[in-house]
């Protein structure tokens, strides 16, 4: 991979991983990576990957990217889309070291993406 800012890195895991592909977006996370999502700790890339590869079936589209970097911090901020909802935001805070994701916090409301309770309307 050749060396990339920041910001690029970030943008091409996410694209990656949002179009479905997480196995070319592991190639931008480092293998010690520390992830800090709703409810769970994760620590390294196969913990990663996995918690990737369960989410990224459920993707119907992504709206309304936002992205701001400054140095080896760089924030996005999206809609995913799946069939339970298109309108929960969610927010990522990604460091980036010598050309890899090294951690990410991920903020989201795990609430909004739960399948409906029986009886209850989508």
């Amino acid at each position: 991979m050749s060396k990339s800012s920041a910001a690029a890195i970030v943008q091409e895991y996410h694209q990656a991983w949002t179009g479905g592909d997480v196995d070319r977006a592991m190639a931008y996370v480092a293998a010690d990576v520390v992830c800090r999502a709703p409810g769970q700790d994760l620590s390294g890339i196969e913990a990663y990957r996995a918690f990737l590869a369960g989410f990224a079936p459920m993707l119907t589209g992504i709206g309304d990217i936002a992205a701001f970097a400054e140095g080896e911090r760089v924030a996005l901020f999206y809609y995913p889309r799946t069939a339970v909802t298109s309108t929960a935001p969610a927010a990522e805070c990604f460091t980036v070291r010598d050309g890899q994701i090294v951690e990410n916090v991920l903020i989201f409301d795990r609430l909004s993406y739960a399948p409906p309770a029986a009886g209850e309307q989508e």
